[in-house]
């Protein structure tokens, strides 16, 4: 879709002319996700935005997001990274992230510059992208893949490190990758939200202005007026059943200062030999180790221990790959308890990947499971 048609969309959406359904095209997934969310079927006025959301179900669920929820998001973003600015959108327009960058240009003022990623993210094409910009505040959105590759290539580093804020979501960013952005100058703001708070609704740790953060029972609970206002086809048990809150499916814990730590997602948890393993503290332990670029921890079926900790591998260039032993040693060394270390471990070339980036999961433990 042309950008000023969506453009024109997005401002009958958030004036309450039109509830808007985005979806990635016309192909045979995308009409299976606006008949499943009922598109053209009758829908409460204040929606201007229905996002098409599933989590762990695979059944489109649709966060209903109202004007009010949009605009403060966009407004609360603007207020935390210094004022509006002119967005770059290299997300596809269709996800959350990428709505809200085109949002945030229309509340703005500013047109969006658009880096075309249908056909994948083409990192030289990126200081060209930001040099559109122009002067003034200038930002952008990434994921950590994303990140990944600018930062090998030195132009596109470069060019990041120009910016005013590079907002970094889609999931836990590696602390290599995040120490690799800070030696090269980038301004990266990580973010945590969902299609539910509207996107980001937490920079940094910090929640924006208006959100609010508790932590019941180690599960995330996140209130204030980026909230959506359910599902177009509710779920039990309803996550938004508590008034002015939204219960989460992550597991997190807030430090002394009230700044929030995702730990994990409560399905994603690895039960073996009667204990939960969480996959991603596993992760970013093991991209500490040197041979390794990228690493997905998931769980395959094991007979005695009902599931045993697995982990998919990329090396670093030139690099060996490290034995179960030493994998086990690290793991220790960085305070994890041995429960914690694969028992197996795969090399592979590339990791799979779904929506904007988030590792698919599901794939590697049904490409593993008996491997």
């Amino acid at each position: 879709m042309p950008d000023a048609e969506l453009l024109g969309l997005l401002d009958d959406a958030l004036s309450g002319r039109i509830t808007l359904l985005p979806l990635a095209g016309d192909d045979d997934h995308s009409r299976g996700v606006a008949e499943a969310l009922r598109a053209g079927e009758p829908i409460d006025d204040a929606v201007a935005l229905v996002v098409p959301t599933s989590g762990s179900t695979g059944f489109p669920k649709g966060a209903m997001l109202s004007t009010a929820a949009v605009l403060a998001s966009a407004a609360a973003t603007h207020d935390r990274l210094g004022g509006p600015g002119r967005w770059l959108l290299a997300l596809p327009p269709h996800h959350i992230a990428g709505l809200q960058v085109l949002i945030r240009g229309l509340v703005a003022g500013t047109a969006p510059v658009r880096l075309d990623v249908s056909g994948g993210f083409d990192v030289t094409a990126l200081p060209g992208a930001i040099a559109a910009l122009g002067s003034g505040r200038r930002y952008l959105s990434l994921v950590s893949n994303q990140l990944a590759a600018a930062l090998r290539d030195p132009a596109a580093a470069a060019a990041l490190a120009e910016t005013d804020a590079v907002l970094l979501g889609g999931g836990p960013a590696p602390a290599p990758l995040l120490d690799s952005a800070a030696a090269a100058r980038i301004p990266v703001v990580r973010t945590y939200g969902m299609s539910e708070t509207a996107g980001g609704c937490v920079y940094d740790g910090v929640p924006l202005n208006g959100v609010r953060v508790r932590v019941d029972g180690g599960r995330v609970r996140l209130g204030g007026p980026t909230l959506a206002c359910g599902y177009r086809n509710p779920v039990t048990p309803n996550p938004f059943a508590e008034p002015g809150w939204f219960a989460t499916d992550d597991l997190g814990e807030l430090d002394g200062d009230g700044r929030l730590r995702v730990l994990g997602r409560v399905d994603d948890g690895i039960l073996t030999g009667g204990l939960t393993v969480l996959p991603q503290l596993v992760e970013a332990a093991l991209l500490a180790h040197p041979a390794i670029a990228e690493a997905v921890v998931f769980g395959t079926p094991e007979p005695r221990l009902g599931q045993q900790v697995t982990a998919a591998l990329v090396l670093s260039p030139d690099a060996a790959a490290p034995t179960l032993g030493e994998l086990r040693r690290h793991l220790e060394a960085a305070g994890l308890a041995g429960t914690a270390a694969p028992r197996v471990a795969h090399v592979v070339e590339e990791i799979p990947r779904r929506g904007i980036g988030k590792p698919d999961r599901r794939a590697l433990v049904a490409r593993f499971s008996g491997a």
